[in-house]
């Protein structure tokens, strides 16, 4: 042991910077050379600690040893060093692994400011200046460099090489020479620029006059490059990162030395990393916006109730539901506010293959027309103001499911031709970008008005009106299958009291013949309402029910309070009844205007507002 120990002693005081051998298991310096006890101010060639000599990047020196441990060789100039007096020590800390061990290291301790002994370095810059004599000096000095540092150079895992003022090469060392592919009978002697630096990744071409390593020796520039890229001999590129330092003779220019590293497999890891962290962060923000909607479609059905009814009306809508669900075409629902559209679009989608994914509930009269574009095809950071990160639209978290366009007659005309093309070639692409994305889906769509009346009128496309109504399914309104009125009252009456928790009432036979002769401009969801507001108001046992709009005043004489919605629904009907009894016609005598006693250009103005067409009354 101790003639190893000897032998070790021996060869650390070889090595001509400060070395040391460390047990990093241990935190202790098994042996040192002079330059290392003298650089550390220590006492002792071994036997101390090495940890309280790193300053403040404790953590670099970690991640240092992880590499050492894998790569065998390391270099690292960021982990500042201080000797045992606390005085700061600028180095260059390079690392090689000693045989097979995994906590025997041996330490190079490189003082940068003793590498500024360029007047021990020269004897290349004059050489085709001063003929024969200043070549074979220059030679001389490159070979005694190569001499003097051979265990260094060859101990390296960086490639290294040297060039005089002309360009030409003096010295490569063994892992320069296997990272490159090259021998040194190829490089030696030979402009370097034009074997391995000669063209740009992309093809263009690299002037040697634009080398950093070039500026080195003639601007006398020390130059940190951290991603070029140098050609093997089998003409392969190798990403690389290196520093060329300009050296001297006798205070002379003489060349430059460049110490590179090949970092190709570094560079594809944080490309990787980076595609995985996009495509991680682009999934979070689908899921995100995929639970939104959900969350929207769950609050709008009010926790999805099954269709209720054994009217021949439902019985055929359950009918048509079985026929399409198993398809991929497209689905038009039509039929007034609250007949159950989103319901009947529910079910389609589960009872399809697509059942396992999403079914985006996308309601076009919610979204401002601004904000429809974005909502519907996505965007990337900076397409516009206020777009600060990149947002999938519902066409892609549809990807796989189900769309449900919900209101599709409020889409904005000038968003139709694209929705539609994007529908047809099945892809996408997001405000602002130019790359495409594949979306597969199924596309749903409901709407309260005619859309083949909006065709005529120039206010729909018909293009897609035609993709959209492959299977064509009509809700009716409740006053037309008044049957189901019983079922649906008992259903929502028993949720309702769920709800509240509360004992249900008992639904009278008086009760039930007002809601089966109520007319129900708001369909379902009025009656669910009706329902919710008379569980919440009866007392002792029975069902109260308020219509609000069977009379305009109660029994006491008392006027009715009517909200906003239930006035507008009144004036709705009035003005369709109206319509109905004079066959359309709005103005002239026996008009529909002068039936409800005003101006015929107000009518025409609460037609057009209250979106009534000429099927309702017809």
């Amino acid at each position: 042991m101790e003639n190893a120990l000897n032998l070790s002693d021996s060869l650390l005081e070889a090595v001509p910077h400060a070395a040391l051998v460390l047990d990093t298991e241990h935190d202790r310096v098994i042996a040192a050379n002079q330059l290392a006890t003298q650089l550390l101010a220590q006492d002792h060639a071994q036997g101390f600690s090495f940890a309280p000599h790193i300053a403040d990047n404790f953590a670099g020196f970690l991640v240092f040893l992880d590499e050492l441990a894998h790569r065998g060789r390391v270099w690292r100039r960021d982990i500042p060093l201080h000797d045992r007096r606390r005085h700061p020590l600028s180095c260059e800390l390079r690392g090689t692994r000693i045989g097979q061990s995994k906590h025997l290291v041996m330490l190079t301790m490189i003082d940068l400011n003793e590498l500024s002994r360029h007047d021990q370095i020269a004897e290349a810059g004059e050489v085709q200046r001063l003929g024969l004599l200043e070549w074979q000096r220059a030679q001389a000095f490159f070979s005694e460099l190569e001499r003097q540092n051979q265990l260094i150079l060859n101990a390296a895992g960086e490639g290294i090489y040297g060039v005089n003022a002309d360009g030409k090469t003096t010295f490569v060392n063994r892992a320069a020479r296997e990272m490159l592919g090259w021998s040194a009978e190829d490089l030696l002697g030979r402009d370097i620029h034009s074997m391995i630096h000669h063209h740009h990744l992309s093809g263009e071409v690299y002037p040697a006059h634009d080398c950093p390593i070039y500026q080195s020796f003639r601007f006398e520039q020390v130059n940190r490059i951290e991603d070029e890229v140098f050609w093997r001999k089998d003409g392969k590129p190798i990403r690389v990162e290196y520093v060329s330092t300009p050296i001297y003779d006798q205070n002379v220019l003489a060349g430059a030395v460049v110490i590179f590293r090949d970092i190709t497999e570094r560079k594809e890891n944080e490309r990787k990393l980076r595609r995985a962290m996009e495509e991680v962060q682009a999934l979070r923000d689908r899921l995100e916006q995929e639970n939104a909607y959900l969350q929207e479609t769950i609050a709008t059905e009010r926790a999805h109730h099954d269709i209720i009814g054994g009217s021949p009306a439902v019985l055929q809508l359950l009918s048509k539901i079985d026929l399409v669900a198993s398809t991929d075409a497209s689905v038009l629902i039509s039929g007034e506010a609250g007949t159950g559209k989103a319901l009947v679009a529910s079910a389609i989608h589960k009872g399809s293959a697509r059942r396992r994914r999403s079914l985006i509930h996308f309601k076009c009269s919610a979204v401002t027309s601004d904000a429809i574009e974005s909502e519907l095809f996505g965007q990337i950071r900076g397409a516009f103001a206020g777009a600060l990160r990149d947002k999938a639209g519902v066409l892609e978290l549809a990807h796989n499911g189900t769309l449900f366009l919900d209101d599709v007659d409020e889409l904005p005309l000038g968003l139709q031709g694209r929705l539609l093309h994007a529908l047809q070639e099945g892809s996408v692409t997001r405000l602002g970008d130019t790359r495409a994305r594949e979306i597969d889906l199924r596309v749903i769509a409901a709407s309260r008005r005619n859309l083949e009346a909006l065709v005529r009128k120039g206010a729909f496309r018909e293009e897609l009106l035609m993709y959209l109504s492959v299977f064509p399914i009509t809700c009716l309104p409740l006053r037309d299958r008044r049957e189901d009125i019983p079922a649906l009252a008992a259903h929502f009456l028993a949720l309702s009291c769920k709800r509240l928790n509360i004992r249900p009432p008992i639904i009278s036979k008086s009760s039930m013949e007002k809601l089966v002769s109520y007319d129900w401009p708001g369909n379902v969801r009025e009656l669910q309402n009706v329902i919710d507001r008379g569980s919440i108001i009866s007392t002792g046992g029975k069902l109260q029910i308020d219509l609000g709009l069977t009379t305009p005043h109660t029994a006491a004489g008392e006027l009715t309070v009517l909200s906003e919605a239930e006035m507008a629904a009144a004036q709705r009907r009035n003005i369709v009844a109206a319509l109905r009894r004079t066959g359309g016609k709005v103005s002239g005598v026996e008009g529909a205007a002068q039936l409800l006693g005003i101006q015929p250009t107000t009518l025409y103005s609460r037609i057009k507002k209250l979106h009534i067409d000429a099927e309702e009354w017809q």
